[in-house]
């Protein structure tokens, strides 16, 4: 009843500032006051080094943090090659060959969330990263002292010791979460829609424009608001209509609070036309079908295919115009 509440709420206060396409004066009014531009830097980032930022990409891309020295954090949260912060799996392969239960994220952006993973079990993306390693369906490295030895093997211990010159143990398990997190905190998209924002009238075509409008009066931005078009709130899975998969319980899992049954964290939607599969699950190959299946089971609204395409449409201006390439990728010189 909370979400249905919410989100009712949410349609009412938007319904009163609609305004014409046409009017790009008024339009960009709008799109400031619902959704406005992404931050330059992630919270955090002010005390991140160069030195620490530059070791934490590297970490980001070493496969020898993994079990069998195949899989880096690139290996699912794919930034390489133009790629959208995912592996564009149903769910990631680990080391063994066996699947994890859940899609895997996009890191772009990912520190402006309230939280990390889709259940929110992860604070910040310090905590986050400490998770894939350790854990026996992912990377599979048995426990923290492994992990470390396998880095202090590949010669990193001058690294951590100009890194973090002040610590008694410079080289350790929290210090590989610490270099990591200010790595991605870097991971900021550029797009479109922002430059729209900041005064380009060209940036957006009619028919995005047209399209953004349509993405409001559907109601997607009841969730999908703020500079992230979502990552900013939990949302029921199925908030009219009850969604397939009842599997997954979601935030039920990490709070066991009968409120947060099916809760999960609700997407962002920058960048998201590269981030197919889509659904906590995955089971939804295109962006077409998950713009007409949320609408129908959060809003209880059947989209036209002329408003599904204009929506979509819209979304490609979302797409990251920022060009990213690393030294440490496998793919360096590809």
């Amino acid at each position: 009843m909370l979400s249905r509440r919410f989100i009712l709420t949410f349609l009412l206060s938007v319904s009163s500032f609609l305004v014409c396409a046409d009017d790009i004066e008024s339009l960009r009014a709008q799109a400031k006051a619902v959704h406005g531009v992404l931050p330059d830097k992630m919270p955090g980032a002010e005390n991140d080094t160069p030195a620490l930022i530059e070791l934490g990409e590297r970490l980001y891309f070493e496969t020898a943090l993994s079990n069998d020295g195949t899989q880096s954090c690139n290996s699912c949260h794919r930034i390489d090659m133009g790629r959208g912060g995912v592996d564009n799996e149903v769910t990631s392969i680990g080391v063994t060959g066996q699947r994890g239960e859940r899609n895997s994220p996009t890191v772009w952006n990912a520190g402006f969330h309230v939280s990390q993973f889709w259940d929110g079990r992860a604070t910040n993306l310090k905590e986050q990263a400490k998770g894939p390693i350790l854990n026996p369906v992912e990377m599979a490295i048995p426990d923290e002292a492994t992990a470390i030895a396998n880095l202090r093997a590949e010669g990193y211990v001058p690294l951590f010791e100009e890194v973090f010159s002040a610590d008694e143990s410079p080289l350790s398990y929290d210090n590989i979460a610490h270099a990591i997190s200010a790595f991605e905190r870097t991971l900021i998209t550029e797009d479109r829609f922002d430059a729209f924002l900041k005064g380009d009238d060209s940036a957006l075509t009619q028919k995005e424009r047209e399209g953004y409008q349509a993405f409001v009066q559907a109601g997607c931005s009841a969730c999908h608001n703020g500079p992230l078009f979502g990552g900013n709130m939990y949302m029921k899975m199925g908030v009219v209509h009850p969604y397939a998969n009842k599997k997954d319980k979601g935030r039920f899992t990490v709070t066991n609070s009968p409120s947060d049954m099916y809760m999960f964290k609700v997407p962002s939607l920058r960048n998201v036309t590269k981030t197919a599969p889509y659904f906590h699950d995955g089971t939804v190959a295109t962006l077409e079908e998950a713009v007409a299946q949320m609408a129908w089971l959060q809003l209880n609204r059947k989209l036209s295919e002329q408003e599904t395409e204009d929506i979509v449409r819209f979304l490609g201006a979302l797409d990251n115009t920022k060009e990213f390439a690393s030294a440490y990728s496998e793919n360096a010189s590809e």
